[in-house]
């Protein structure tokens, strides 16, 4: 027998900690190997935590709702192995942080309410109190002062505020329960500590009293998690949306003449989404320029393809996971693709990995039965498309002996583009060129090769 580490998993690039949310497992039980252990809780993607050894559950380390560090021990498994024959799983090891004294910048920024003679430590502590890299990213991106951090009441182990902590005192700030004097200065930020304005004076507001027959819901984690990047969203990037109607009758018609066969063949449904999402692909091999971040005043050009694709929650709220290098796959692969995360999402069954890295995102607001929709951009994308419902419709059918009305299939594209780096002009001719291949599928296109 021996005794080896549970260590908290990284789970995506970014991700530096993650916030325990069940134990699946007690002290004393079995655990197979790859078998569940608990349930782990990022700012991405909530996943379970498998155990990489067969053996017995010896140890709890941390509790529900601890932030625990990546590679940190989180419990002690008695493997069914000899000491010499176990192979220590990996501990992911932390990207190192910087801190102000080691960054160069050069540019003014305009911050709200920072304390004097302030400098954050390489450790990301101060007075003694840590600060993960998440919190302080988090706080650095809303305007909260680390006077306004060191303030909050931690929830953590040890009272270490936690990015939930963090995300109430944003929201209570929003709903005006938290006021506060704000005073914009200008700071020259260096490779020095910085000097900022004294702490502002806070007031607490008591929480008003709904009127009338309501009931209060209080936001769950993931909720209160989209309100803040939707919020964020719209403030960052000045929305613009055109639409285009497209007709798709070739595609409800190829879609039907081989969507048995599909099932019976790949045992996955062929739906719509993987046909737009390809024909998205196309466009945007046409128009590069609207697959793209922005960072400041620069451009930054993605030269992998990776769609996101928005899926509905059965608890009501959403994620957007990733197909990475969409423009690799064929219509086949899509469908799979899409099949299986919309189907991990909902089973909760995503990877931090699975939801990162996008470049481009699609929702189909058509599957609730919608026309058309203004989607929000997901940051720190520049675009994304809604698809509408397919609707059956009279329309004018072009032909070389005249023009003639006829029932076709209709739906309308709706482009969200940031103005800041996408003109009219680019996001209208992206979800045109988007529509003519979709009119233009050809209904004799034959699915497997």
């Amino acid at each position: 027998m021996a005794l080896v580490e549970l260590v908290m998993p990284k789970m995506g690039e970014s991700v530096m900690e993650g916030t325990i949310l069940t134990w699946l497992k007690k002290p004393g039980d079995r655990i197979q190997q790859d078998e569940s252990v608990l349930e782990v809780a990022t700012d991405k993607v909530d996943t379970e935590v498998p155990s990489p050894f067969n053996g017995i559950l010896k140890e709890i380390r941390a509790n529900k709702g601890d932030v625990i560090q990546v590679g940190s021990p989180i419990a002690i498994i008695e493997t069914d192995v000899t000491q010499s024959s176990v192979t220590e799983p990996s501990v992911p090891v932390a990207a190192p942080q910087v801190t102000p004294a080691q960054s160069t910048v050069t540019e003014q920024k305009k911050v709200l309410t920072a304390v004097a003679d302030t400098h954050i430590a390489h450790n990301g502590s101060k007075g003694g109190r840590f600060y993960s890299p998440l919190v302080l990213n988090i706080a650095r991106q809303e305007n909260i002062s680390l006077s306004e951090v060191e303030a909050i009441s931690g929830t953590g182990k040890d009272g270490r505020v936690t990015k939930n902590d963090l995300f109430d005192y944003i929201q209570a700030k929003k709903e005006g329960k938290i006021s506060a004097v704000q005073q914009a200065v200008e700071i020259k930020e260096t490779p020095k500590a910085e000097t900022r304005t004294a702490e502002p004076a806070y007031v607490s507001k008591p929480a008003s009293t709904p009127n009338g027959n309501v009931e209060i819901i209080q936001m769950d984690r993931m909720r209160k998690m989209i309100a803040d990047r939707m919020v964020e969203s719209k403030r960052i990037s000045p929305h613009v949306t055109s639409f285009v109607e497209a007709d798709v009758t070739n595609i409800v018609y190829w879609r039907n003449r081989w969507k048995n066969d599909f099932m019976e063949r790949e045992n996955v449904a062929l739906t719509f989404t993987p046909i737009f999402i390809e024909a998205v692909v196309k466009a945007i091999k046409d128009y590069p320029m609207v697959n793209i971040s922005i960072e400041d005043d620069k451009i930054i050009v993605k030269k992998d393809i990776n769609i996101g694709i928005a899926v509905a929650l059965p608890n009501g709220n959403l994620i957007v996971p990733v197909i990475k290098n969409a423009d690799q796959l064929n219509i086949v692969g899509l469908t799979k693709k899409v099949n299986d995360l919309a189907k991990r999402a909902r089973q909760n069954k995503l990877t931090a990995d699975d939801v990162s890295g996008g470049t481009y995102t699609v929702s189909n607001v058509g599957s609730f039965g919608n026309l058309m929709g203004t989607p929000i951009i997901v940051q720190p994308q520049a675009a994304i498309l809604a698809l509408g419902a397919v609707i059956k419709k009279p329309a004018v059918i072009e032909t070389p002996q005249g023009d003639t009305l006829g029932i076709r299939h209709m739906m309308f594209l709706s482009h969200s583009y940031d103005h800041r780096a996408i003109d009219g002009s680019l996001g209208g001719m992206f979800v045109r060129r988007v529509a003519d291949f979709l009119e233009n599928f050809d209904v004799n296109r034959k699915i497997f090769v």
